[in-house]
C-alpha cells in the first residue's frame, strides 16, 4: 500500500487523495490481513517493530456463562515471538478486553507488557491502558475503539461482528 501511495503522490495531488481514500476504505472494511502484517510504533519513547505470523478470533464461555471473544495473535515484537491473547467481555454496556503480561517472557513482565502495548497500538492505532497490580501482575485493557481497529483485519472482522451482534446490550 505504501508503494501505491508513493506512486499516486508522484502522479499528483488529486490522484494521491483518491488513492488514499480507497486505501482507507479498504482498511475500514477489514481488507487488511493479519498474517504478514508489519508495523513500527513508538511506545515510551522507543520504536518497536511488530511482525505478525498468524492470528484469529473465537468465542469462548467465561465465568457465569458469559460469552467471551478471544483474539489471538502470534507475532514477533522486537525479535521476541509469542502468542498474545486478549479476552473481551461486556461490563455493563461496554466491551472491555483484558490481557496480562507474562512473567516468563524474555525480559520479564514489564518488557512483555511493552511489547504487548506495541502490538495493540500497531493494529488499532490506539494505546491500551496498562495497570500494575500490587502483586506485580500487569494488566492491559482495551476498549471499543481497539475492537474497531481489530475489525480492519479480515481474519478478525466477521467473528468480532458476530460477537458484537450476539452480545450487544
Amino acid at each position: 500500500m505504501e508503494h501505491i501511495l508513493r506512486r499516486a503522490e508522484e502522479a499528483g495531488k488529486e490522484v494521491y487523495e483518491k488513492a488514499r481514500e480507497i486505501v482507507e476504505e479498504g482498511k475500514a472494511r477489514g481488507y487488511l490481513r493479519l498474517e504478514g502484517f508489519e508495523g513500527r510504533v513508538e511506545v515510551g519513547g522507543r520504536e518497536h517493530v511488530v511482525k505478525v505470523i498468524d492470528g484469529g478470533a473465537e468465542f469462548d464461555e467465561g465465568e457465569g456463562g458469559r460469552k467471551l471473544l478471544r483474539i489471538r495473535i502470534t507475532a514477533e515484537v522486537d525479535g521476541v515471538t509469542r502468542e498474545y491473547e486478549i479476552a473481551y467481555r461486556y461490563e455493563g454496556n461496554a466491551a472491555v478486553g483484558r490481557a496480562y503480561a507474562r512473567s516468563d517472557a524474555p525480559g520479564g513482565r514489564l518488557a512483555d507488557a511493552e511489547r504487548f502495548w506495541a502490538l495493540i497500538k500497531a493494529h488499532t492505532g490506539e494505546e491500551p491502558r496498562v495497570y500494575r497490580r500490587g502483586d506485580g501482575t500487569i494488566m492491559i485493557e482495551c476498549y471499543g475503539g481497539h475492537l474497531e481497529g481489530f475489525m480492519r483485519f479480515a481474519e478478525l472482522a466477521d467473528v468480532i461482528a458476530r460477537w458484537l451482534e450476539e452480545t450487544s446490550r
